[in-house]
């Protein structure tokens, strides 16, 4: 008796499965179909990737070769075309490397090049914050001190990436107007950073000797 109630529920899971399968077989069917599609295109998609990665990357060094060989201009279009057509990890790198090479053309071309990065929102912090440095470095002998620390005030903060060197040369930039107040404030805050690499203290003691006296104290 044992064996013949085993049979019947078999056979009544057996009928119960088929009538399972009867009704979901399509859905089933439809989501392998769906995952399988999924896995390939997610493959094929991360490969698109990578191989567009890789052509960026050998362009990226053919334009940093011309660069190198002293061929700016060509370099400047190399970049500047990588800037707009590689991927995302590329374009601002491109960018920075565009503006750079620039500069041998056109000085404040360089810096409308590297303002345009800075003020770019879809750019992170620390590339905005470079640039900031690059164009500053460039006007340092020619914008009064007001204008170069509204331009770099706010990448002087605690917590900004490059904010050493903003320091520095907010500090240069009030010296050269002879602003001793200015400068002082700099170079108390570069002291005072324990983080202030080496050779920057250096550099600040240096010019901290050729304040007058009375700004020292």
């Amino acid at each position: 008796m044992s064996e013949l109630f085993n049979e019947v529920d078999e056979d009544l899971r057996r009928e119960q499965l088929k009538k399972l399968w009867d009704k979901y077989s399509i859905v089933v069917i439809a989501a392998a179909i769906l995952i399988i599609a999924g896995v390939g295109g997610w493959r094929g998609y991360s490969y698109l990737e990578a191989k567009k990665a890789a052509e960026a990357g050998a362009a990226f060094d053919r334009a940093a070769d011309l660069s190198e060989q002293s061929k700016h201009a060509e370099a400047e279009a190399a970049f500047a075309k990588l800037a707009t057509e590689a991927p995302a990890g590329y374009r601002t790198l491109a960018r920075l490397r565009a503006a750079a090479e620039a500069v041998s053309r056109d000085p404040q071309a360089a810096v409308k090049l590297y303002d345009d990065i800075a003020a770019d929102r879809g750019v992170g912090a620390a590339e905005q914050d470079l640039a900031r440095i690059r164009a500053a470095g460039l006007l340092l002998e020619t914008t009064p001190y007001d204008a170069m620390l509204a331009r770099l005030e706010a990448a002087a903060a605690p917590t900004r990436t490059y904010r050493h060197s903003v320091r520095e040369l907010l500090a240069l930039s009030a010296w050269r107007v002879n602003d001793t107040t200015a400068t002082r404030k700099w170079l108390d805050v570069i002291a005072n950073d324990a983080e202030t690499p080496a050779s920057l203290r250096t550099r600040a003691e240096a010019l901290q000797a050729l304040l007058p006296p009375s700004a020292k104290s």
